[in-house]
């Protein structure tokens, strides 16, 4: 073959290859610039319906600052009646529920042989007392035999120490015997607080060593719940305060004030304790459990609704409607607190008055146009 013709046909070839690139790269292009055209028509073509309830706006209002607190509620007077000797216990009637009156018998202990320790230790005394007696009378002989020059005085020193031993020992069985008497008082087991039985420990006719516990008074007239607070928010709690607790399982809500703070915190977790003073209410007694929002302050800011912020972009934002169509506005979250029993959270980044999608609309893309339903008949 000529070289003329192979060269031709390599042209030809060459031609052949670029051209054919050229038409792929022009359909590729015109495909692209097609779905982005698409595209952008279903982005405008797309739109969203919201009624008026939708929408939260931006106001500046007075977030009441709380602290979230718990716990068990106590009664202010408890008492443990306990064995103060041991014996045998007799007498004991009262049964959980019973009120009971301070100063009231409860039980007694068998008062047999606390009571021959008594008449014991007062024989004993009444004997040291007569020692007493014939002491000081020698002593009396003696002085005035020293004064008649009829003995010395080693002797009459002699009898006034036999007085002063004689004085000790009386008085030593007199302290025997009060002690005795103590004893026997103490087999009357007596209400120290006024209340109700809560807790019935011993039987009557039980045997009880000294320190056994008979029976738990409450007294459910003055109720404080015991609330521990972490350490950054103990830092807001004062007396005086007051909360709002409901109880465990009960829609009631009790108020409660800040009576007193423990000044000293727990080794472990750190938190306070914190003693706040419950108003009687009906049904609420010792041992029962609380929760609610203690008001430690106020502070006025821009806030929204807490369900209006979305985090499920690295920060914070909101969905925000600005001329009919929807943007996406990040935002920096301050103080949170309540208005109106709403969970608020105070933000900036967007202006007072703007329209807030709420979040129970979910997740919208921006640009998504957004039309108003017209509010319900009757509705404000």
């Amino acid at each position: 073959m000529k070289p003329w013709i192979k060269w031709t046909l390599g042209g030809l070839v060459v031609a052949l290859l670029v051209a054919g690139t050229v038409r792929t790269l022009s359909a590729r292009k015109d495909r692209q610039a097609a779905l982005e055209a698409q595209q952008v028509a279903q982005t405008a073509q797309v739109s969203i319906r919201l009624a008026p309830s939708d929408l939260v706006q931006v106001k500046a209002l007075e977030l009441q600052q709380l602290v979230t607190i718990s716990g068990p509620i106590r009664a202010v007077s408890t008492a443990l009646v306990k064995a103060r000797i041991p014996g045998e216990l007799r007498g004991l009637t009262v049964r959980e529920g019973d009120s009971v009156r301070a100063g009231q018998v409860l039980a007694q202990i068998e008062p047999t042989e606390s009571d021959a320790r008594l008449r014991q230790a007062r024989q004993q005394a009444a004997a040291a007392q007569a020692q007493v007696a014939i002491a000081q009378r020698s002593f009396d002989n003696n002085r005035a035999l020293v004064a008649q020059g009829f003995i010395s005085s080693t002797a009459l020193e002699s009898s006034q120490a036999s007085l002063d031993a004689a004085q000790a020992n009386y008085a030593a069985a007199q302290s025997g015997a009060d002690l005795a008497a103590k004893a026997l008082t103490d087999t009357v087991l007596k209400a120290p607080i006024a209340g109700q039985i809560s807790q019935r420990l011993a039987q009557p006719g039980e045997r009880v060593a000294i320190d056994t516990r008979i029976v738990e008074i409450v007294d459910n007239g003055q109720l404080e719940l015991e609330a521990s607070v972490n350490p950054a928010d103990s830092l807001q709690v004062q007396v005086g305060q007051s909360a709002q607790l409901t109880l465990d399982g009960e829609g009631q809500t009790i108020s409660a004030k800040v009576a007193r703070i423990n000044p000293s915190a727990s080794a472990g977790s750190r938190a306070v304790l914190v003693y706040l003073a419950v108003a009687p209410a009906p049904g609420l007694r010792h041992g029962l459990f609380a929760q609610g929002d203690l008001k430690v302050g106020a502070v006025k800011t821009l806030a929204l609704p807490l369900s209006a912020v979305r985090t499920d972009k690295p920060q914070p934002y909101v969905q925000l409607v600005n001329q009919n169509q929807v943007q996406h506005v990040n935002v920096t979250l301050g103080a949170r607190g309540k208005a109106t029993d709403v969970a608020m959270v105070a933000v900036t980044g967007v202006p007072e008055g703007a329209l807030v999608i709420d979040g129970t609309v979910g997740s919208l893309r921006a640009g998504t146009l957004v039309t108003m339903a017209a509010p319900a008949p009757g509705t404000p």
